[in-house]
């Protein structure tokens, strides 16, 4: 009877451990097959002449450095802005706050807006800050819509982070006569980093992937903008992604939209590896 049920038992392991492994290999083949062709149809399409000039009707040419330039601006200053509010609010409401009812509240508006479609937030950018704050359509307007959009990803993310942190280490830390603040910043905070850089890479790749919300915010200009002049009220600009879709579907040049694509993926590659780099350095530092 006890061979029968050990025989049943490993028979489920390894039918589980088949199917573990067969969603694992269908994942890997879905990713590597996408970006294997985007990559096989882009980058024979990239030139210097394309990521170095600004597109100009007179003389013929594809640049897109102006929405390289606003993709930059766009994740550096919504990360500036989100992080901090993300990271803030998440250790308030795991450490600080004793309302459990409340707590509960904000868990289920942030998992709401999560949910939101992107376009629904560009709408709600366009008459909020396009108009409501008269920030025009501009950097500063998609800037403000995707914080609002991804503040739930790092609130997530970094609540649960802090959640698997054991409890022994704060009574620990408070036991020694640390305070509550020099606790959360020397024990909890160094525990949740990971969970706050895939918090960040997460934001990241929403932020440089989306279009819809900055259609209606950040408008469709390809002037190239120093940093002064992106954080100007009234400095419209295209990110990468919205001149993807313009060359795709508009101009209908799609290998143009291809070498986009190929610019986007290493950019948001290189941009995670740091992200990544910087989570090491701090556990260093920390340790």
């Amino acid at each position: 009877m006890n061979d029968k049920i050990y025989t049943i038992r490993k028979a489920k392991d390894i039918f589980l451990n088949i199917l573990v492994y067969l969603a694992t290999g269908i994942v890997c083949f879905i990713l590597i097959g996408l970006a294997g062709y985007i990559l096989y149809r882009g980058i024979d399409n990239i030139s210097w002449e394309l990521v170095s000039t600004k597109p100009s009707l007179i003389n013929g040419t594809n640049g897109i450095l102006p929405n390289i330039l606003n993709t930059l601006y766009i994740i550096i200053m919504t990360l500036i802005i989100v992080l901090p509010l993300g990271a803030g609010a998440a250790i308030y409401l795991n450490e600080y706050a004793k309302n459990k009812k409340f707590v509960r509240i904000i868990e289920l508006a942030t998992e709401t807006l999560a949910g939101i479609p992107s376009i629904i937030y560009g709408l709600v950018g366009m008459l909020v800050f396009v108009e409501f704050f008269s920030l025009g359509t501009s950097l500063l307007a998609g800037t403000f819509t995707l914080a609002v959009m991804t503040l739930p990803v790092i609130i997530r993310t970094t609540g649960e982070s802090l959640k698997t942190v054991p409890d022994s280490y704060r009574e620990g830390a408070l036991a020694l006569g640390a305070g509550k603040w020099h606790m959360i910043r020397t024990v909890v905070i160094p525990c949740v980093i990971d969970g706050i850089v895939t918090g960040c890479i997460l934001s990241v790749g929403r932020i440089a992937g989306e279009s819809a919300a900055l259609f209606f915010t950040a408008g469709m200009a390809n002037e190239i903008l120093s940093i002064r002049e992106a954080l100007h009220a009234g400095s419209a600009g295209s990110s990468l992604t919205v001149a993807l879709y313009m060359y795709a579907k508009e101009r209908g040049q799609p290998d143009t939209a291809f070498a986009i694509a190929v610019i986007l993926l290493v950019l948001i590659f290189i941009i995670n590896m740091l992200a990544k780099l910087a989570a090491v350095k701090l556990k260093q530092k920390r340790s």
